[in-house]
């Protein structure tokens, strides 16, 4: 598990948190647990790497800094709120 997620149990605010993600949020989320093993640090880590390679279509660049924002805005939940958001995704899916 990685460190930089939080452990609290779900809210009422949490479901509305995790009712209101836009389909990329939530298909980030899920990347993150499929493919990252739950770490947000590492599939930031990949993005960042991608945009470093170049060269890249304008779309794809735009798309991986767009996606490194909501990355950003979900693990600001997270630790605000000691929770990892991907332990409830079943539940909202």
């Amino acid at each position: 598990m990685d460190s930089d997620r939080g452990r609290a149990a779900v809210t009422a605010d949490h479901r509305d948190f995790l009712k209101g993600l836009s389909k990329q949020e939530r298909t980030l989320l899920i990347i993150r647990e499929e493919l990252y093993e739950g770490s947000w640090t590492e599939m930031t880590s990949d993005l960042e790497a991608r945009l470093d390679k170049g060269p890249h279509v304008f779309e794809l660049s735009e798309t991986i800094e767009a996606d490194i924002a909501r990355i950003h805005k979900l693990i600001e939940y997270e630790l605000q709120h000691d929770i990892d958001l991907g332990e409830y995704l079943e539940d909202h899916q």
